[in-house]
């Protein structure tokens, strides 16, 4: 155990007060989202110049760069999912050049447009923090976005808003351990009700109460607090799966992360009282070696899998 894994007082606080904590992104991880920020913004740009022919803020708004961040570095957020993106982005463009229109007051009607944005995604449960830059560009963007007037709704806004909409879908669903939109994810790591007695302390509904009591807005959905609460207390209860926990039917994961990502589902088994006989049969249904299949003993898939998982149409 090294001195960084408790660093002194001085330093965990220095570290708290910046927000800086580790980051247990794997490589893959940041490469795709690194890919995936370099493809949205060309093809935005492409697509929208040769489908409307406009040129600089009137084909593209700079908040676009803001939600490429989001799409690809975050694609299961809160904050990333379509309503928000569409919503956020919508409604903004909208309240900026309404303010743009009615006041005329430069400094007035920029901070209105994006108070007034924030007021609306809040209302409309669409927050997507690059909405208010989309308010602003309404009012500061020059002549090219005031002369579209309302049309900056659709071009460049729902248009841009589109092409990296579908961007996000084709290339996040590409890699296995990414989905976009989040609720593509074919398995969870919540159990359905009543599955373990960790899922009934985490009901979805304590949490959503929890989340009122603080009176905050985190870019987590309910289910994944759930599954993050879920998974901590199992961590709690113990560290590795043991070979009882391995039943007929299950799916398990590896608990790694990008292309070394993988779920097994038992098909067959064969049970024995010799471990070296105790046998399971297993086909890949995610990640890597995907429908291959394989056979080990018990003992083997244990020190293998990392958590049990459950396909999300039978989560909670």
């Amino acid at each position: 155990m090294t001195g960084l894994d408790h660093p002194p007082s001085w330093l965990r606080r220095t570290l708290r007060f910046w927000g800086i904590e580790p980051e247990g992104v794997s490589a893959a991880e940041k490469l795709v989202s690194t890919l995936g920020g370099i493809i949205a913004i060309f093809l935005i740009a492409y697509v929208s110049y040769h489908l409307t022919g406009a040129s600089g803020s009137a084909l593209i708004v700079p908040s676009m760069g803001a939600s490429a961040v989001l799409l690809f570095a975050v694609p299961h957020g809160r904050l990333s999912q379509p309503w928000a993106l569409f919503g956020g982005h919508l409604v903004s463009a909208l309240v900026g050049v309404t303010c743009y229109r009615l006041i005329n007051e430069p400094f007035l009607a920029a901070g209105l447009a994006v108070g007034l944005a924030i007021g609306a995604m809040h209302l409309l449960a669409c927050i997507h923090p690059p909405g208010g830059a989309t308010a602003l560009a309404a009012v500061i963007g020059g002549p090219a976005i005031h002369a579209l007037g309302y049309h900056y709704t659709l071009t460049p806004i729902l248009l841009n808003c589109t092409v990296i909409f579908l961007t996000a879908f084709v290339f996040n669903n590409a890699f296995p351990w990414r989905r976009y939109p989040a609720s593509m994810m074919r398995f969870t790591d919540a159990p359905a009700p009543g599955v373990t007695e960790i899922s009934r302390l985490v009901d979805e509904k304590y949490i959503r109460q929890a989340l009122e009591d603080m009176d905050l807005v985190v870019d987590l959905t309910t289910d994944d607090l759930q599954r993050l609460l879920t998974l901590t207390l199992e961590h709690a209860e113990r560290q590795r799966l043991t070979p009882e926990q391995i039943h007929l039917g299950g799916y398990y994961t590896n608990g790694k992360h990008g292309a070394d990502w993988s779920v097994r589902h038992i098909i067959d088994e064969h049970r024995s009282t010799d471990p070296e006989h105790d046998m399971v049969i297993y086909r890949v249904v995610e990640g890597r070696g995907l429908r291959s299949a394989g056979s080990c003993t018990r003992t083997e898939f244990a020190r293998w899998a990392q958590r049990e998982v459950f396909p999300s149409n039978q989560a909670g």
